[in-house]
Formats: C-alpha cells, structure tokens, sequence
C-alpha cells in the first residue's frame, strides 16, 4: 500500500475549561496530532459517537482523574489505520478498526479523543469493524456495548435466566434486551421506557416492553434473576429481585449489594460479538437524529443532555 500522507495539524473540537459544552466547547482548526506509542495506532477517524462521560467530563465531574486541558471529548471512533507502532501485531496501515479508545473511562482518558480528525488507540482496545455495518454504525457500538456485556457477564448471566432492563431505550440499555436475549438466551426480557419508545424496545427483543410513565416497576408481582440498572435505580431494583439474583448498575453510587463498576475497554469483545452484527442478530441502534456532521457536534452534546436520546449519538463524517 502506498504511503498515506499525514499531516502534523488536525481539526478538532476541544475545550480549554470545564462548563456546560455550549460555552466551553469549541472547534480548533490547529491541533497537534497525537503521539502515536508502540502499542498504538494512529486513526484517521470516519466517526464518532457521544456518551453522558463526556459532558460529565467536560462539566468538570472528574477534574481529580481527568485529562490535562485543553483536551479534545470522545471515546467511541470508527476509522481507518494510517499508522501503526512498533509492536502492533494485529492491525496494518489501511484496516477498518473501531473501539473506545480509553482503557478506563474515568482514569486519565487521552487528552485527543475521538472528536478530532486522527486519534491514537492502543491496539488491544480496538478491533476490526465489522463489514455490514457502517462507519457512524460501528462508532455508536464501543463503550456502550462493551458495558453492556460487562455488566451481564459480572452477574453470571446465562441461558434461562430472566433480566429487567431500566432504560431499555439508552445507548447501553438497548445492547443489554440484544444480547440477554439474542446472545445468552434469556427465558424473558422486561424493560422500561417512555411511551414512544416501547415499539423500539419489542423490536429489540424485549418480552415485556414497561411504560415507566404508567407504571412502577417496583411495584411487579414478578421477580428477576438480574435487574441491569442503566439509570440510578438502584435501591428500587430490589424490589423485583428473585431470591439469591443480582443487580448490577452502571450508575454511582450504586446501592449494597448491587454490583457497581466502570468498564475497562477490550477490544476482544468487540471482536467476540462481531460475528452477531454481521449475521444480523444485533443491530445498532442509532437516534434518529444522527448522525449530526462534525461542523454541529454543539448542537449534537445539546441533544445528548437533554437525556432523551434514543439509543447512540453520532457525528458522521469527520474530514
């Protein structure tokens, strides 16, 4: 293959103090590129999708454990690899990779995200972009999948099993109805959503679609193996929790016993679940007002907090 020339300036949209994104965040036309280390990866990024860590992030939640400013937002990228270190094995100059791009989404994250024309990735986050899906497709999957999966596979859950989804219409609670049901097998899916959003959560693959505008959870006769809290109910979840089930929830600070954790990025799983997006038992779930181009990603982290997405957030394409 031929050398693909990269430039030593980029565009990208970063922030120099923490605030609400429609004050702080703005669009950088000289950025220097990252440094790429030897188990990285230089991406020349396609897309980009957004989650709540980033406006959290940019709001300054996590000042203690964040990167040094100016810092440019993102954790989810879907590209094409320009440049590879020296000990990379599994990718070359011109693969199709996706991934979230930060080992531990609250410790240190890269100070060039995925809001910016390349980015640098070690290459054990990432994996090869699966070939029916498209670049905005393949962005919105990363962090949310993979927290998704997580969090299933910390309960021990398994084939038979029963799960309740609060927020099944959310960027993780829409991979967690796919894969309970279509991966592991679940004997029945219930989850929680706004009325307009039920339909979505039955074409997902959930049994028992519950309109949390009608109705209390907590108040079911029916208990569960595992409820997935994606929303900071955790207290509640108990109430519909069989004898010897588990919560688990991705919202701090959780509630004893439930299991709380902050995923840690591996782009195995990406590669592990692939073969479900290309046979078509998953889908991502894109909100309808995606993707947004890279020139309205403020108008983009405007939608995102508003906390009414369905599903994932993207900016598609990036120059």
């Amino acid at each position: 293959m031929a050398a693909i020339s990269i430039p030593s300036h980029m565009k990208a949209w970063t922030y120099s103090e923490y605030g609400k994104s429609k004050e702080v965040l703005k669009f950088n036309q000289s950025v220097a590129l990252p440094e790429v280390k030897e188990d990285q990866v230089l991406i020349k990024v396609a897309a980009a999708s957004l989650n709540p860590i980033d406006h959290k992030r940019m709001e300054g939640y996590f000042k203690n454990s964040g990167s040094p400013l100016p810092t440019a937002p993102g954790y989810d990228v879907a590209g094409v690899v320009v440049k590879v270190g020296s000990e990379v094995k599994k990718f070359k100059v011109g693969d199709v990779v996706y991934g979230d791009i930060n080992v531990k989404a609250l410790e240190y994250p890269k100070v060039i995200g995925s809001l910016a024309e390349y980015t640098a990735a070690e290459e054990r986050l990432l994996a090869h972009k699966p070939q029916n899906l498209s670049f905005a497709e393949a962005a919105s999957l990363p962090l949310t999948l993979e927290t998704a999966y997580e969090g299933l596979e910390r309960t021990g859950f398994s084939a038979g099993k029963s799960i309740l989804v609060l927020g099944g219409a959310g960027g993780v609670g829409t991979h967690v109805i796919q894969l309970a049901k279509h991966v592991y097998g679940a004997s029945k899916v219930a989850a929680t959503a706004s009325t307009r959003k039920l339909e979505l959560l039955r074409n997902l693959g959930a049994d028992w679609p519950i309109d949390y505008t009608k109705e209390n959870f907590e108040d079911l006769s029916e208990k569960f193996d595992v409820v997935y809290d994606t929303v900071g109910q955790t207290e509640q979840a108990f109430k519909v929790l069989k004898e010897g089930g588990k919560v688990v929830t991705i919202v701090p600070p959780g509630f004893h016993p439930a299991i709380l954790f902050i995923l840690s990025t591996d782009g195995a799983i990406l590669e592990k679940l692939n073969p479900y997006f290309e046979s078509g038992k998953l889908k991502p779930i894109l909100d309808p007002k995606s993707p947004f181009p890279f020139s309205q990603t403020v108008e983009a982290f405007a939608h995102l907090e508003t906390n009414r997405a369905t599903g994932k957030i993207v900016v598609y394409p990036i120059p």
